[in-house]
């Protein structure tokens, strides 16, 4: 029966590969990840697929999310809207539960209704549903996130079954036009989007303690740790990592990365898997591979934080008919919020006209760009990448804390990370830290933050209050609150002002003294 099976998918392989004359989107979002590859010159860890990956594309060096935090970063990547404009304010899961807003034409939305076959394998963790449909979804929503997120095995099958049950489709219109019972032979296998969102290397410290800090232990073979028939663990020692500027440099916190590291390593060889089934099932020479992560790595200063280290994204394009710029470097500054943009070009899917409750009256526009023209040359304007309340522009960057006389929130995943705990217990026992910052000076943050990054490149310095720049932050509030009102931003006028939208929008002054 098995060797039937095997036969029959041969042959409906067999006649079905041929040269695509469509276009086709492979989308893959690493969770949590950083720059610890050799792709950005980390030569401690080793990621060849990653690195062959970087051969066949542009890559990106001044990439950046426009909010730090899983879930509102994965719905600007779905939808090219910002959090505050989507909706998305917070987390989708459990007892979070924020939702995109109904009316949102999400990415696979409009790709779904412009009949482009959809699908996701891994972390969705955006809602509701019904905005983000996908057709092919193998999720947290219905499997375990380890199973289609970490086990790179059951990844790998799943890809491969997307494109089997893809395939299958595109056989029956052939059959349907060989028999005259259906229209144009051009329309017989319709492209794909593909979505493949790996839950590595985010931290499972939190939720699954028993796999180690990162879930480096998950599938490695160990008593009780199951095994991934298609991974080789890699291990490395705490004085093999590459620390980053903003992570103390401890034992802790070195051993903390080793771990991370083998992670990083089970997302290379799962990307190899991924890469593979693509040139397999024949759509390697016809499909956009795009590459990055949601937020900065799950250290102090990394994730949910606003600044570079949090905000900063790996970002490789590859794309078969933009051959030219294979294996070079951008120094474009671009944005998570132009994935959306990227994607709706290459397939030639114009973008809806609609409003949102934060702009009922204004239509709903992208405020991001394809980044197709930069694989044939690089621009020479693109300087600026805007974020929920901040911007990056040329060597600046601004930063805008609404609650600033609060103290900074840690999520809990790095508060029971090693290396915060580590930093917790050297504060409280008034021992060398051997931080760039304290902890007060974490906690408590003034409402503007101005930083000269070319000088500054730890973001160290607060300009803000310096007269000699009132000029240049003066410009850049500018900027920033025209994005904002052009977003929609309910919180533009925040701390100081409320936002009265009922008749003509404006920000009325509360008097509260800040």
């Amino acid at each position: 029966m098995l060797v039937r099976l095997q036969l029959a998918w041969f042959l409906l392989a067999s006649c079905c590969i041929e040269e695509s004359k469509g276009r086709n989107v492979l989308l893959i979002i690493a969770d949590d990840a950083g720059f610890e590859t050799e792709v950005y010159n980390n030569s401690a860890i080793h990621t060849p697929h990653l690195r062959t990956l970087a051969q066949r594309s542009l890559v990106f060096n001044n990439a950046f999310t426009s909010v730090s935090s899983c879930s509102p970063s994965r719905s600007t990547i779905l939808t090219g809207l910002p959090q505050h404009q989507n909706g998305m304010y917070g987390l989708h899961q459990g007892v979070h539960h924020f939702n995109s807003f109904d009316g949102v034409q999400s990415l696979p939305l409009l790709l779904g209704q412009a009949n482009i076959h959809t699908g996701i394998i891994g972390k969705k963790h955006v809602g509701p549903g019904y905005v983000y449909p996908f057709d092919f979804a193998y999720t947290e929503e219905n499997n375990s996130v380890l199973q289609v997120g970490r086990n790179i095995t059951r990844i790998k099958l799943l890809v491969r079954k997307f494109f089997q049950t893809h395939k299958e489709e595109a056989f029956g219109r052939r059959q349907k036009a060989e028999e005259g019972k259906s229209g144009h032979r051009k329309e017989e296998e319709r492209p794909f989007f593909l979505y493949v969102a790996f839950h590595d290397p985010h931290r499972c410290g939190h939720s699954q303690p028993q796999y180690g800090v990162f879930c480096e232990k998950f599938g490695n073979g160990e008593m009780g740790m199951g095994r991934i028939p298609d991974w080789t663990p890699q291990y490395y020692t705490p004085d093999q990592v590459k620390v980053p500027p903003f992570v103390p440099d401890t034992p802790t916190a070195r051993a903390d990365l080793a771990a991370q590291y083998t992670t990083v390593s089970r997302l290379d060889q799962g990307v190899g898997l991924v890469l593979q089934e693509l040139r397999d099932a024949g759509y390697e020479n016809d499909t956009l591979i795009i590459y990055s992560s949601d937020n900065g790595i799950p250290f102090p200063n990394g994730r949910t934080n606003l600044y570079h280290s949090g905000t900063a994204e790996p970002m490789m394009v590859s794309s078969p008919e933009h051959r030219e710029r294979w294996a070079d470097i951008s120094q474009a500054y671009v944005s998570l919020l132009d994935i959306t943009p990227t994607i709706l070009d290459w397939f030639s899917v114009p973008y809806p006209s609609y409003s949102l409750p934060g702009s009922p009256a204004a239509p709903v526009h992208l405020t991001g760009r394809s980044l197709l023209p930069a694989l044939v040359t690089e621009p020479s304007s693109w300087q600026t990448v805007y974020a929920s309340q901040s911007l990056h522009e040329g060597v600046y960057r601004l930063l805008h804390n609404l609650h600033y006389r609060m103290p900074f929130p840690i999520d809990q995943d790095v508060y029971v990370s090693p290396t915060f705990q580590d930093l917790l217990n050297r504060t409280r026992l008034s021992q060398p830290t051997y931080w760039f910052k304290s902890l007060q000076q974490y906690y408590y943050r003034e409402r503007w933050e101005l930083y000269d990054t070319r000088t500054d490149p730890l973001e160290m310095k607060n300009l803000a209050s310096d007269s000699s720049y009132s000029a240049v932050l003066e410009s850049l509030r500018q900027s920033l609150q025209k994005w904002q009102w052009e977003t929609g931003d309910p919180w533009v006028c925040g701390p100081d002002f409320v936002l009265e939208d009922k008749l003509e929008p404006q920000c009325r002054p509360l008097y509260n003294g800040l």
